[in-house]
């Protein structure tokens, strides 16, 4: 079904299964397979695949060249029905792909609202992205990452299977990420270590100094004092209560099965 108000380039291929919401534009030669619904106001730009079981939600810009909703590359994968979550107002830049999916995992890849994936970006399958996350140009997730809340990812970076990154944490470009990364931390090199926190960006999504000053102090705790993580833990959860954001931290490196960068 195709809204009245929607664009289609008379070169498009749209799926009679397909749903093209409202003011939605899709460019030539692109290719909107079976199963797929696009939301209101979303561009879809020229030489664009986007196949099915994926849903994309409203005000969403993909580029040419992307190609979103395929099937995954893992060689367990035998064409079962799985699924890709998209929802609003995200950019995909060139050449970026986004793959379904497995049933090993929850069936689906999701990627939530307001990130900016640029050229050549890779999603595998039973990736988990939160909200307002920048990943740069040819930066790649194996599967089964999970990315929270305003992290970026530096170009050509490449994050390994099942990694996690928390909130606010910063990936340098060129990193080889084979262990989780906790919140607000920076980390970068091959393989990827905690250099610092990510002072610059916490100020400017509003965190106080003092809680910044409480988050660097934790920082040193794991990083720089030669304790175990366990010691780090117990240290970390005597300050809990008088920062919030500690919380954040505490519950992420105990939740970890891979290591984290220290």
């Amino acid at each position: 079904m195709i809204d009245l108000t929607a664009s289609i380039h008379p070169t498009a291929i749209i799926h009679e299964n397909a749903v093209i919401g409202k003011n939605v534009e899709v460019g030539p030669y692109s290719i909107i397979g079976d199963n797929v619904e696009i939301g209101d106001d979303c561009w879809i730009g020229p030489h664009v695949v986007i196949k099915g079981f994926t849903k994309m939600g409203k005000g969403n810009k993909v580029y040419q060249f992307a190609s979103i909703g395929e099937d995954c590359q893992d060689l367990k994968y035998k064409g079962e029905v799985t699924y890709l979550d998209i929802g609003d107002n995200n950019v995909f830049r060139e050449s970026c792909t986004i793959h379904r999916g497995t049933t090993q995992d929850e069936s689906t890849t999701k990627i939530g609202n307001n990130n900016l994936l640029m050229a050549y970006v890779h999603v595998g399958h039973d990736c988990v992205l939160a909200d307002n996350i920048i990943m740069s140009n040819n930066a790649t997730l194996a599967g089964h990452c999970k990315i929270a809340n305003n992290v970026i990812i530096g170009g050509l970076s490449a994050l390994h299977q099942f990694s996690r990154v928390g909130e606010y944490a910063m990936i340098g470009g060129c990193s080889a990420v084979n262990k989780d990364i906790p919140p607000y931390f920076i980390a970068s090199g091959n393989y990827a270590e905690a250099q610092s926190i990510n002072s610059v960006g916490l100020k400017r999504h509003g965190f106080s100094s003092a809680t910044i000053m409480q988050i660097k102090r934790a920082y040193k705790i794991i990083c720089r004092q030669g304790k175990t993580l366990a010691e780090a833990k117990a240290e970390i959860a005597a300050n809990v209560e008088d920062c919030p954001e500690l919380k954040t931290l505490l519950d992420f490196i105990s939740d970890e099965n891979r290591g984290i960068v220290r």
